[in-house]
C-alpha cells in the first residue's frame, strides 16, 4: 500500500507569505498616514497615534499589531507600540527614509490587478486599464504624479550612498543627467563635489520641479534645468559625462536605441556615458533586477535587461561597454563612444 506523499508544510507556509499582499498593503497605508513620525520620541498608544494621524484607533491597533508580527514595529504593552530596527526607515526624517518609497498609488494597484494581461500578452497592463501610457498618465494627473515623484526620491537617496563612493564622480567637470527628474540625483552628486557643474534634461513638466530640489542643496548655481525630449530634442551636448539612472528600462530596444543615439550625438570624443539600472544576472538566485524587470512590464512595457542586452542596444547606437563597476544597490555601466 502507497502511503501518502510527505509534505513540505514549510514551503506551504513560506509559498502563503510570499503570495499575500496583505502586509504590503498594510505598510503603504501607515506611511501615507506617517504612523512612524509619531514615534520617534519613544512608544505611543494606539489612541495618541489615532488623534494624531486622524485614524480609527481600533483598526490602526489591527494594522499595527499584524506589522509588530512580521516585525515592523513593536507592542511593548497592550496597546502601546514602538518603532524597532526594521521600522525606523519609514521614518520621514531618517537618512535613507522609505516612507514616501511606498504610496497606494491607485493606477498603480488597479495596473498590477490586470497583470495576468502583461503575461499573457507582453503589453503594460497599465495601458490596458487606463487606455493610454504610464507617462501620459503622470502628465495629466499631477497629484499622483508627485507621489510618483516623492518614491522615486526615495529611490535616489539608497542610490545615491551607494553610488556616491563606488566610482569617480571627480573626475568630471561637467555632467547631464537624461531623464534627469526633479535633480535629486544630479543635485547630491553636485552638493558632493563641488567643483562639478550639471545639467537636468527632461520633459518641460519635470524640471520644472527641479530648481527647489536644486535649491535645497544649495547648488543651484552650478546646475541648468533644460527641458525637452530625447524624441524630438538634441541632448545638451559636449559635457565630460552623461548619465541613465532607470531610464533606458523603461523603453523597447527600438526607442532605447533611440535614447543611445541621442547621447551619442551630443558625447564628445572622449566623453563617458553612465547607465546606472538594475542589470538582470542568469541563475535561480534573488536579483532584484528580476523584480524591477516585471514592474516594468506591467506598468510601461520595459524590462530590465541582462548585459550582453545592453551591449547589443550599445553597439547600435555607435557606442561599447567600457567596464562595470558594481555597488551595492545597481551597477554603474561605463560606456564610450566607438572609435
Amino acid at each position: 500500500m502507497t502511503g501518502r506523499p510527505r509534505v513540505d508544510i514549510e514551503s506551504v507556509f513560506r509559498l502563503t507569505e510570499l503570495a499575500d499582499y496583505i502586509i504590503p498593503f498594510t505598510i503603504r497605508a501607515v506611511c501615507d498616514l506617517g504612523v512612524a513620525d509619531h514615534l520617534t520620541e519613544g512608544p505611543r498608544t494606539v489612541q495618541d497615534l489615532a488623534a494624531a494621524t486622524g485614524s480609527h484607533a481600533p483598526s490602526l491597533h489591527r494594522a499595527l499589531r499584524a506589522l509588530a508580527s512580521k516585525g515592523i514595529f513593536t507592542e511593548t504593552a497592550p496597546g502601546l507600540f514602538d518603532l524597532t530596527p526594521r521600522a525606523q526607515p519609514l521614518r520621514s526624517d531618517h537618512p535613507v527614509s522609505l516612507r514616501d518609497a511606498y504610496p497606494l498609488l491607485i493606477p498603480d494597484v488597479e495596473a498590477w490587478a490586470r497583470f495576468d494581461h502583461s503575461i499573457r500578452t507582453g503589453e503594460a497592463a497599465f495601458d490596458q486599464v487606463y487606455g493610454e501610457d504610464y507617462w501620459s498618465y503622470m502628465a495629466a494627473n499631477p497629484e499622483d504624479s508627485a507621489a510618483f515623484d516623492a518614491s522615486q526620491q526615495a529611490a535616489t537617496r539608497l542610490e545615491l550612498r551607494t553610488s556616491l563612493p563606488a566610482y569617480d564622480w571627480k573626475a568630471f567637470k561637467t555632467l547631464v543627467d537624461v531623464g534627469g527628474g526633479n535633480g535629486a540625483f544630479l543635485g547630491g552628486i553636485l552638493a558632493r563635489f563641488p567643483s562639478l557643474h550639471g545639467t537636468i534634461f527632461d520633459l518641460p513638466h519635470v524640471v520644472a520641479g527641479a530648481p527647489k530640489r536644486l535649491a535645497e542643496y544649495a547648488v543651484t548655481e552650478r546646475c541648468a534645468c533644460v527641458g525637452g525630449s530625447f524624441l524630438t530634442d538634441p541632448v545638451p551636448a559636449g559635457a565630460d559625462a552623461y548619465l541613465l539612472k532607470r531610464i533606458l528600462y523603461g523603453w523597447d530596444d527600438e526607442r532605447a536605441v533611440v535614447l543611445l543615439r541621442a547621447v551619442a550625438t551630443a558625447m564628445r570624443p572622449d566623453s563617458r556615458l553612465l547607465i546606472l539600472e538594475p542589470v538582470v544576472r542568469p541563475g535561480n538566485h534573488f536579483d532584484v533586477g528580476k523584480l524591477y524587470d516585471l514592474l516594468l512590464l506591467c506598468m510601461v512595457g520595459g524590462g530590465a535587461r541582462t548585459e550582453e542586452h545592453i551591449c547589443e542596444l550599445l553597439e547600435r547606437a555607435g557606442l561599447r561597454l567600457e567596464r562595470t563597476v558594481p555597488t551595492m544597490m545597481f551597477p554603474i555601466l561605463e560606456v564610450v563612444r566607438c572609435a
